[in-house]
């Protein structure tokens, strides 16, 4: 099959993972969708250069490719501010890369009308954390970043949670356990990264499942990958 209408997914462990399925869905099974599993980032990339023509990139291959595409490509603006892409494209200008994380929650945000004014709580400082971070300032929101550890200037630890639970219009919680420093706290709002085993819904009196960052993380990212918008999600 010819590599301009393959698309698929590299990571390390990618076994069981539901994109297949979404991408079938987002364009009624038009194109195939392959899992590239493997532990060597050299292989799995060189896999996507020989035969696909745009791929998703899960753990623990976000950083390897931004440094790829870093240095032989071209990068959307955000993905410097995070430091990770999850999605190379080829283009005639070379690969492309983009960070649909980010995208996602950016759409979603804008379209539940947060904006300046807004001020944003970040639980978790990973790849998904700084993702919504740098959404969130996108949107011109005022962003407060807390996590276990504090590598870096400005981030707060879990423990101010309580008290920022008072002023901020919404969480973003992006941690994948338990965080004991949310019990018995409600927010105005929540969105909650963790689609699999979400933890929050009872916290906020509007509550953003990770299954919709999901759907606008497809939407915005496969658009990106095929050109096409996609009409099944």
């Amino acid at each position: 099959m010819n590599s301009s209408s393959r698309f698929g997914l590299i990571g390390n462990p990618v076994k069981g993972s539901g994109s297949p399925a979404l991408f079938a869905r987002a364009y009624g099974g038009r194109w195939p969708y392959d899992l590239i599993e493997g532990a060597c980032f050299e292989a799995s990339w060189e896999r996507f250069l020989s035969g696909y023509r745009a791929i998703n990139i899960t753990a623990p291959f976000k950083e390897p490719a931004f440094l790829r595409v870093q240095s032989e490509g071209i990068l959307a603006p955000e993905c410097e501010a995070i430091g990770a892409i999850n999605i190379a494209v080829k283009a005639p200008e070379g690969i492309r890369g983009f960070n649909s994380d980010y995208l996602g929650v950016k759409a979603l945000l804008s379209g539940k009308g947060y904006g300046p004014g807004s001020i944003a709580v970040v639980a978790g400082f990973g790849g998904a954390g700084k993702a919504a971070a740098a959404a969130a300032r996108s949107l011109g929101m005022d962003v407060v970043v807390c996590n276990r550890s504090r590598k870096a200037d400005g981030i707060r630890p879990l423990e101010d949670l309580p008290a920022l639970c008072g002023i901020c219009d919404i969480l973003i919680c992006t941690l994948p356990t338990a965080v004991p420093q949310l019990e018995g706290l409600h927010f105005p709002a929540i969105l909650e990264a963790d689609y699999r085993n979400p933890r929050l819904e009872h916290a906020a009196d509007n509550y953003i499942p990770g299954t919709e960052w999901l759907l606008e993380q497809a939407r915005t990212g496969y658009a990106l990958m095929t050109g096409e918008t996609p009409f099944g999600l």
